[in-house]
């Protein structure tokens, strides 16, 4: 039987597993998120979570606990704006200035996802565009300091408030800006064989 390790700590991408009913399990280990610069912009989310899948396989093989029928699934999303990766807000004010760059303006959220089964690299990524409504100081203020988003790309969860309020349309996959594009990767995983 073929088992899943979710290399995450994002509730979002284990919520997103658990609604595609995948048995899975969740194990992380630190990775380093660094880039190398002459990387394209659609490329980086695939490197680092390539990085976070190979972390996890090398834990797994010092601890023991290595099966040949594990398959990792890691990803990592970035949100680009004008050509500019939009990294997790570091502070209130910069969750703040984010979302007033983002307000009124068309973006890209990628995700990238790594899967590693029986020592094979399997990455893709999935761009959705998104486009927000003008935000009021307000507004941002009261989801910054309600929903507290520094564990987020771009400083917003599609999936709260500010989502519902906040966000004009979306030109593809809706899950993929929540952090998974969990429809293309069941297909992929239904295509390599694996489950």
């Amino acid at each position: 039987m073929q088992t899943f390790i979710l290399a995450s700590q994002s509730p979002r991408r284990k919520t997103l597993l658990e609604w595609a009913e995948l048995p899975f399990e969740v194990m992380v280990s630190a990775s380093d998120e660094q880039y190398p610069l002459e990387l394209s912009i659609e490329k980086v989310p695939e490197y680092i979570a390539q990085n976070k899948a190979i972390a996890v396989h090398a834990k797994i093989k010092e601890t023991g606990l290595f099966k040949a029928d594990q398959c990792i699934i890691a990803a990592d999303t970035i949100v680009v704006l004008e050509n500019k990766i939009l990294g997790k807000p570091v502070s209130r004010l910069d969750a703040i200035q984010t979302l007033q760059s983002l307000s009124g303006k068309s973006h890209k959220v990628i995700t990238g996802v790594a899967l590693l089964n029986n020592g094979e690299l399997h990455c893709f990524s999935e761009t959705t565009e998104v486009v927000f409504h003008p935000l009021t100081q307000e507004q941002i203020e009261f989801y910054v300091d309600k929903y507290k988003p520094f564990d987020k790309a771009g400083a917003y969860g599609i999936q709260e408030w500010i989502g519902v309020v906040g966000i004009k349309s979306i030109i593809g996959d809706f899950y993929n800006v929540m952090g998974l594009p969990v429809s293309k990767l069941l297909q992929i995983i239904k295509q390599l064989g694996i489950a």
